[in-house]
């Protein structure tokens, strides 16, 4: 799909862009799932893309998916997003009118182990693109954050207003990369950020040329669906069925990448004209629980998929889902995409060559990079699973 075709599923992106843009749309990470799918997104909306991505956990052959899609080829530099007199040089030599910022890493769970890594790579990453940013020009920066930063919830659904109880060092890396942008935003009164905490981000592009590509056992429910139904993996553990809701499992808030790619660029178009600190949660605001997603992929893929009931994991929630009424008034987005289309799109990649080509081990690529989406931890049902947008963890995400 090019063209016209990509301008149609982004459609909930608003507009094209008023007048010339004086440069590219700096993009970390923008060969990771999220990322890449934006960059269609960001292409099919007229804005000119640039590719920060160290290519630590992707490949150069996400850039020709995107090409192939959007129909433009977007402009690449690898980098590690730590390199601060690389990011200088990047920025310095393109003059990028904003950034979207996702390089980073998301495994709840491997926060836990190596604590350290993840402040370095997604705190001290920040800081070399806010600095890099803010040499040029105001910073106007939309920053990839999670719901993880809320913690255990104190009711629901999940509202801006929530206390900040992060659980996971991963959690606490995104809530400390937000208080360092706000601060930003309040000593230069020309500073634009929006951060996005969203939530549990899957589907893939109607193409099926993009979408989520996990090297070695997915991580995330959806992707782990997608083994199951193709015959690579035998059934699905579900984690407990006893938890107060309606079936008994673990409810969560999924949104279609294409639909959180538009979200994107939305609140792009918000920080190139509204200077200020803008937080917004990105979720349908819908739960789903883990037998109704297995219920949807099921119809999705044409067969009921297998699963088993095993016991609950300690500290997993029973129900998680964000209320969106900010992103709708302050960004003009919603949802649009239902769960069904979802597991259909999912699927469609799952079985598609193009997923083949992606989920292949590359050669050489073993440094934990600030540059992708690396994994996500978590589990939904039992696998681990994406938790509030940018990874799950044990505790929050039977499933976030």
């Amino acid at each position: 799909m090019t063209g016209a075709g990509a301008s149609r599923a982004c459609r909930a992106a608003a507009d094209p862009p008023s007048g010339p843009c004086q440069g590219p749309v700096l993009v970390t990470g923008g060969t990771g799932y999220i990322g890449s799918h934006t960059c269609v997104c960001l292409q099919a909306a007229g804005y000119a893309v640039l590719v920060v991505d160290d290519l630590s956990n992707s490949g150069r052959g996400v850039l020709d998916a995107i090409a192939g899609i959007s129909g433009t080829m977007p402009l690449f530099e690898c980098a590690d997003v730590r390199d601060a007199e690389a990011i200088d040089r990047i920025v310095a030599r393109h003059r990028p009118v904003a950034a979207i910022h996702f390089a980073g890493v998301k495994s709840v769970a491997e926060s836990s182990r190596s604590p350290a890594m993840y402040y370095d790579i997604n705190v001290g990453g920040s800081l070399c693109l806010l600095k890099a940013m803010a040499r040029q020009a105001p910073p106007r920066i939309v920053f990839s954050s999670s719901a993880t930063v809320y913690g255990e919830p104190e009711h629901l659904p999940l509202r801006e207003s929530h206390p900040l109880h992060p659980e996971s060092a991963y959690g606490r890396s995104k809530m400390m990369v937000e208080l360092v942008l706000e601060d930003v935003c309040t000593a230069d009164t020309g500073a634009s950020v929006v951060a996005l905490r969203y939530f549990n981000p899957v589907g893939a592009h109607a193409s099926g040329e993009l979408g989520e590509s996990p090297r070695g056992i997915p991580e995330n429910l959806m992707p782990y669906l997608g083994r199951v139904a193709s015959g690579l993996a035998s059934r699905l553990s579900v984690f407990g069925d006893n938890y107060p809701t309606p079936d008994g499992t673990c409810i969560r808030d999924y949104v279609h990448v294409m639909d959180l790619a538009a979200a994107h660029v939305a609140a792009l178009r918000l920080v190139l004209h509204a200077p200020g600190f803008h937080v917004a949660n990105i979720g349908s605001g819908t739960g789903i629980s883990v037998l109704e997603l297995i219920d949807a992929y099921s119809a999705a893929c044409g067969r009921a998929l297998d699963y088993e009931v095993v016991g609950r994991r300690p500290g997993d929630v029973a129900c998680y889902y964000a209320d969106p009424t900010v992103a709708r008034h302050l960004l003009g987005w919603t949802a649009q995409r239902d769960v069904h289309q979802m597991c259909a799109d999912a699927h469609r990649y799952a079985t598609s060559a193009a997923a083949s080509r992606a989920s292949r081990p590359a050669a050489g690529r073993t440094t934990p990079a600030a540059g992708i989406h690396a994994r996500r931890a978590g589990r939904i049902s039992g696998i681990p699973v994406e938790r509030a947008g940018a990874g799950t963890g044990p505790g929050m995400d039977a499933s976030l």
